[in-house]
């Protein structure tokens, strides 16, 4: 049981990710993450779940670097990634870099390739094996690469000529060593057999977007291809023979991009998500579509469905595609009929994710989770709407949450109906009234729509506060004209509908509209400084990886280009930056303020924190920064989270609950 009361309860509570089914489909594995026995990292390891439901799970590794991105090959070994030690190796020999491990049917795992710079994705079927790995440009992948990679380490460089853009991705820096797609036969996955099937480019592969057909002789994947300074680059699809041989383009589109491909069975087609990018006029959006490789036709799959599909997964018999899309504060599965082009949500509630189907395509598996509970594997029927799926047996499943979860919404200026999750503490009443926490998610094209680790609202409700969780203009689940209402517009309507559901919940008889707070991070940050410039209805707010000075934002982010697309060039186009920029509006600001930025976070960059934080002291601010100068854009290790956790609770109870600030105890 987690006592949601303690920390130390919670981070013990083991976190599931990742999914494989075995060919024959009477094998289930997931990733399980732990806390190592020092407290200091999160450790993962496969697990065994009994799809049938009637056993319990079963640990089959165990490493003190962890395990991860489980794969089953067709003779029913189980391919993962860990970086634990070869024990078979000379001292000295292992790289920490995560190599491919395989783990037979009965016997124990055996590390089978261990690049340089690691492996990446991993996709296995047929006789092949294909992954990502890194390699220098200008070299052979193997002994040219690595010792190009040994000749940098004895000379002490570090330093990287970039000759193209992007040149950092989230909390990476990008080079000088750039993924390329590999293949090797999995009888026999050594260094010598690998394959090249990517060219040596600087950063054009994107290694997310691979796919291995099912006879194992064709891969495809996602290349960038320049679009202009301005607009950055789009992703187009290419396939090649595994053997090796010149790849060719098969989904290519001005103003598209294309991911998540993947294979029919018999191998003669692709299914993928072909994405409008952006404009300033024109929210990006998701479709569905099948690309035959006899002619590299283009078709639209689901052209009427007005919400973001994505994810993928065609079933083995041929007959559907598979796929998640959010709506409605849920991350249905949805079933799209081959045949007759009809489209069925399969779930009512939850959020799904890492869909495996049965070899007789007549049995999904998932992981599942909601709003209230963190993510489990669950078994339902690939037909039927709005199924209630059945839970597995595996770790972390929560005995209970410390409150209750309703829904609230309200009708807006332009028509709209604007829905939040609302979370109650136990024993808020008429008589007891909750404070209440506004959380603003991030994105921002994106929802409250399921369980989230580092921003846990059950946390909150053990202390006694209420947390909404809205979905305002740019929120998905709502159909296209939702996203468009905010686009662009963010100190606008996003604003207007955040405190018209707020109207809402502080008119309930349960909360206490006297003590009331705004929180949110990235966007939901951006919206906290926003608001923190517009009202002062609020007495605390706490603002995370935040957007601030938008135009310094435009050149510093680690993808300028999309927020270019939406916001416009902030030399020829100023007017959308100047309407919503909050540092314009610093001297607005009366409510205290806690910053909270990472050192390493390149999506938003440590300099917008920096300078919020100027800005409010040089203001008369009461305000307060946590810094941390090694996590990204989330807070990831366990020691940080929980000190993240306690400054909050600080703060807030200081500001919303009139108690003495309490500095908590580390810092």
């Amino acid at each position: 049981m987690t006592d949601f009361a303690s920390f130390e309860s919670y981070n013990a509570t083991p976190r599931l990710a990742s999914l494989a089914l075995s060919p024959d489909g009477t094998r289930l594995v997931t990733v399980v993450s732990s806390l190592a026995p020092d407290g200091k990292t999160w450790q993962g390891a496969l697990w065994e779940v009994d799809p049938t439901g009637e056993r319990e799970a079963v640990r089959l590794t165990r490493s003190a670097k962890g395990d991860s991105s489980p794969v089953f090959a067709p003779d029913g070994s189980l391919l993962f990634l860990s970086a634990r030690p070869d024990p078979l190796a000379k001292p000295g020999e292992t790289k920490d870099k995560k190599a491919l491990w395989r783990l037979p049917v009965r016997g124990e795992a055996a590390e089978v390739l261990r690049p340089g710079s690691g492996v990446g994705q991993v996709r296995a079927a047929g006789e092949t094996v294909l992954f990502t790995s890194s390699a220098y440009r200008f070299t052979e992948f193997g002994d040219g690469d690595n010792a190009k990679r040994k000749a940098r380490e004895d000379a002490g460089v570090t330093a990287i000529l970039h000759e193209s853009y992007p040149i950092r991705y989230w909390d990476s820096d990008l080079g000088p060593a750039y993924p390329r797609l590999l293949a090797a036969p999995l009888a026999d996955i050594t260094a010598e057999k690998v394959a090249a099937l990517s060219e040596d480019s600087e950063s054009r592969l994107s290694d997310e977007d691979i796919a291995l057909s099912p006879d194992g002789k064709q891969a495809v994947y996602g290349h960038s291809v320049d679009v202009s300074a301005a607009y950055g680059r789009r992703i187009e699809l290419r396939v090649v023979a595994t053997s090796g041989g010149a790849p060719r383009v098969i989904a290519s589109e001005e103003g598209f991009s294309f991911h998540g491909a993947t294979f029919t069975p018999d191998s003669a087609a692709v299914i993928a998500i072909r994405f409008r990018e952006s404009t300033p006029d024109s929210p990006y959006r998701r479709d569905l579509v099948r690309i035959d490789l006899a002619d590299d036709s283009i078709t639209p799959l689901a052209p009427v469905f007005q919400e973001e599909p994505d994810h993928p997964v065609v079933s083995p018999d041929g007959s559907a595609v598979f796929f998640t899309a959010s709506h409605l504060g849920h991350q249905p599965l949805w079933r799209l009929d081959l045949a007759n082009g009809e489209i069925t949500k399969l779930t009512v509630t939850g959020y799904y994710s890492d869909l495996v189907v049965s070899p007789d395509s007549k049995t999904l598996y998932a992981l599942r989770n909601s709003v209230d509970h963190p993510p489990q594997p669950v078994r339902f029927a690939s037909t039927g709407a709005d199924q209630d799926p059945e839970r597995l047996r595996a770790p972390g499943a929560l005995g209970s949450v410390p409150g209750t979860l309703t829904e609230i919404s309200t009708v807006v200026a332009d028509g709209r109906t604007v829905r939040s999750w609302l979370v109650l503490p136990e024993g808020a009443s008429a008589d007891s009234p909750a404070p209440l926490v506004l959380w603003v998610h991030g994105g921002p094209v994106m929802s409250w729509n399921g369980w989230t680790w580092r921003w846990n609202p059950w946390l909150m409700a053990a202390r006694g506060y209420a947390i909404l969780l809205p979905d305002p203009a740019l929120s998905t689940g709502y159909g296209p004209d939702f996203i468009k209402a905010g686009w662009g517009r963010w100190g606008a309507e996003p604003y207007t509908d955040l405190m018209a559901i707020t109207d809402v919940a502080v008119e309930r008889a349960d909360i206490d509209a006297s003590r009331t707070a705004a929180m949110g991070g990235s966007f939901g940050g951006y919206m906290a400084n926003w608001i923190a410039t517009q009202t002062d209805r609020f007495r605390a707010i706490v603002t995370h990886a935040s957007l601030w000075h938008l135009d310094a934002f435009s050149g510093g982010t680690d993808s300028s280009y999309f927020w270019m697309r939406e916001m416009g060039d902030p030399l020829t186009q100023p007017e959308r930056i100047l309407a919503n920029s909050p540092h314009l509006r610093v001297a607005d600001i009366k409510t205290p303020m806690l910053v909270i930025h990472g050192d390493k976070d390149y999506r938003v960059p440590i300099g917008e924190g920096h300078r919020l934080y100027f800005d409010l002291v040089r203001h008369g601010v009461d305000a307060k920064y946590l810094y941390y100068p090694t996590e990204n854009h989330w807070i990831l290790t366990p020691g940080n989270s929980r000190v993240w956790y306690e400054t909050v609770w600080a703060f807030l109870a200081e500001h919303v609950l009139d108690q003495d600030w309490e500095r908590p105890e580390l810092l």
